[in-house]
């Protein structure tokens, strides 16, 4: 694939993103909670222009553009929003009680921008959207699409995927090579005691005082059990008991969320929850039971592909900022857990008050698509031409 046929086909990136500009602002204004990505899958589809597509995983859909078998490139984008009531003040700002505060409008505007100038300049490899439901949301969508036997057809070899982030600089691009998000589960717990009047604690077995002790005691799992030079987070983040002041109740409960970049330290953490939990009640006369439910594996960006893209980078001047590590957790870890893949982190900031991630405040600019789609179309380049070269 020569020179010319690149600069066209960047050419046509640019020339899309006005299109791609609009399709943001129209998806912003009506989005759709995961689940119901529906109407959102119907405007893709139909800005794309696509009438040969594949349903997959309820709600999304893969769209394979160029040759219709041998390997594909995939661009992976989110389709769903949060349940957030907006509060950005923007003329385009929904009005539905739901809000794309994580950035996937601008993802999925990027992607459909990156589709059509491949139907307009042809590639040597086919591109394969992914245009994914719940993100946001058990179970995974990505998941649901790995474990499909139609997505395996398409012969994925690569699959990229962007997110922005407030807390990289406008403009500039985060790569980096190995673990780059953690893998996220839940934890459930509840602690059975023996219910009885406040004033008498000693004819009960009061299951929030274990509950109490247990809150305390996990957290010595990251501090004291897993090497400190591995990151990792254990996060409470409901605490339910009782219904009476004067009342001991027979059951406390709580629930939260582990974070782990090794895979190692997630099996050991799973372990000594449980354990941890069942000692301590036992010590208070009760009994506790934990149920773990796990969720997106580590997200490993391959160290090959990373280089690659890395050095489309530079030789194209993008800015490009250290590495973007966090035991934020992200369901593309499903596509990076099977082929080699890259998440790129792109900046959408603007100094340290940005709003954060989830906020019902956060509205990153449009030019975040034009930062995208070009970090596509050179991450496509270098994918052809690492292949070229063997």
């Amino acid at each position: 694939m020569g020179d010319g046929t690149w600069s066209r086909f960047f050419a046509a990136v640019d020339e899309e993103l006005a299109g791609a500009v609009d399709l943001r602002r129209r998806l912003h204004r009506a989005p759709a909670v995961s689940g119901a990505e529906g109407p959102t899958l119907d405007a893709v589809i139909e800005a794309l222009g696509v009438a040969d597509w594949q349903p997959i995983a309820e709600t999304g859909a893969l769209v394979r553009i160029g040759p219709a078998t041998g390997p594909a490139i995939g661009i992976r984008a989110e389709l769903d929003a949060l349940p957030i009531v907006e509060r950005t003040g923007s003329p385009y700002a929904s009005e539905n009680g739901a809000m794309h505060a994580c950035g996937h409008d601008i993802h999925i505007s990027a992607a459909v921008a990156i589709g059509r100038a491949a139907l307009r300049v042809p590639l040597p490899v086919a591109l394969l959207l992914i245009l994914q439901p719940r993100e946001e949301a058990y179970p995974s969508g990505a998941r649901d699409i790995c474990e499909s036997e139609l997505f395996h057809t398409h012969e994925l070899g690569q699959v990229f995927g962007a997110h922005v982030h407030p807390r990289i600089p406008a403009g500039g691009i985060a790569i980096g090579a190995g673990a780059v998000n953690a893998a996220a589960d839940e934890f459930n717990i509840e602690i059975d005691g023996h219910g009885g009047h406040a004033a008498y604690p000693h004819h009960a077995r009061d299951p929030i005082v274990a509950l109490g002790a247990v809150i305390g005691a996990l957290q010595t799992l990251v501090s004291r059990r897993l090497d400190p030079m591995h990151p990792a987070v254990l996060t409470f983040g409901t605490v339910t008991a009782g219904s009476a002041a004067n009342v001991i109740p027979d059951r406390a409960y709580a629930s939260g969320s582990l974070r782990t970049m090794d895979t190692d330290d997630r099996v050991r953490l799973h372990d000594e929850v449980g354990a941890m939990v069942s000692a301590i009640a036992h010590a208070h006369g009760c009994t506790g039971t934990v149920r773990i439910t796990k969720g997106e594996p580590i997200l490993f960006n391959d160290p090959d592909l990373s280089h690659a893209v890395q050095t489309a980078f530079d030789r194209a001047g993008v800015v490009t900022v250290d590495p973007m590590r966090s035991c934020g957790a992200d369901d593309f870890s499903f596509y990076s857990e099977q082929f080699p893949g890259v998440m790129m982190f792109v900046g959408v900031g603007d100094g340290p008050d940005t709003p954060a991630l989830h906020s019902a405040t956060f509205m990153p600019p449009d030019s975040a698509i034009a930062d995208i789609a070009r970090a596509y179309a050179l991450a496509i380049q270098a994918v052809v031409q690492l292949e070229s070269e063997g």
